[in-house]
């Protein structure tokens, strides 16, 4: 909340707060930039419980189950760096471009976000503020150091996804995600479909878009890199040996797509 014209605005984050912003292998030697919009499910203690049930808080709308366990794996089996973002996207969705109406849900799903209501303009520009850009931020920094050193730079945004919604079942284990480049996402459905036992999503379940997404669009597309979604199904990645088994078969199948971008002169 702003006092008046000249005063500052009231931090969100305080003293017991983690930053946003939270890094696996940031050094690390792969062409792969892996990225977790929806890694954690933290809430600021400023905002307390949302006004929403613990029991509706550890569920997909808060965050992406699983996703974490399979991101930091993954970093660290590819020499990839990994940046992820630690809060829920309940208080703000670090995949939708600010202003939508997603971004700061008054609903997800079914499940209302009492606290989410009627907010202020200046409530709002303080979770983009310290939440969204610093996440952002830093993703954007790193490309751009990457692409000073000319080193080569394929985006990876990971995410997992619910096996029902709205009542209606999913058959996919995994899905690839694009819009404008398909580069990547071919090279992967290529190599996912030879598994010979997923079912795999073509922009399933779902699909890229300027209005929907914000971290392909603008970092990946906008930047000009080489970039795909990846959504695993979060039943399969519940426990932490689904994610080393995913996080497993990942690495090596972008392993295996690395040495064909590289022979293309692409990585």
């Amino acid at each position: 909340m702003i006092s008046d014209a000249t005063s500052a605005p009231t931090p969100l984050l305080g003293q017991n707060d983690v930053p946003p912003v939270h890094e696996v292998n940031a050094g690390g030697r792969s062409p792969f930039l892996l990225t977790s919009d929806h890694y954690d499910r933290l809430l600021p203690h400023a905002l307390g419980n949302l006004g929403v049930a613990e029991s509706e808080l550890t569920r997909h709308i808060a965050w992406d189950i699983g996703i974490a366990g399979v991101a930091e794996r993954l970093a660290n089996m590819l020499d990839a760096h990994l940046i992820a973002q630690r809060y829920s996207r309940l208080v703000i969705d670090c995949n939708r471009p600010p202003g939508a109406a997603s971004s700061i849900p008054a609903i997800s799903e079914a499940t209302a976000i009492p606290s989410n209501e009627a907010l202020s303009a200046a409530a709002r520009e303080a979770r983009r503020r310290e939440i969204f850009d610093p996440y952002h931020g830093r993703i954007n920094a790193a490309i751009d150091a990457r692409l000073h050193a000319r080193r080569p730079t394929v985006l990876v945004a990971l995410h997992s996804f619910t096996p029902v919604y709205a009542g209606v079942a999913r058959p996919w284990h995994i899905g690839t995600l694009y819009h404008r480049d398909a580069i990547l996402p071919r090279l992967l459905l290529q190599h996912l479909r030879a598994e010979g036992d997923l079912v795999v999503g073509d922009n399933e379940p779902y699909a890229v878009s300027d209005l929907t997404d914000y971290t392909i669009p603008v970092h990946g597309e906008a930047r000009g890199l080489i970039n795909t979604g990846i959504e695993i199904r979060q039943d399969l990645i519940a426990d932490q040996a689904g994610q080393r088994q995913w996080a497993d078969r990942l690495a090596r199948i972008l392993r295996e797509i690395e040495a064909t971008l590289r022979a293309e002169g692409l990585a």
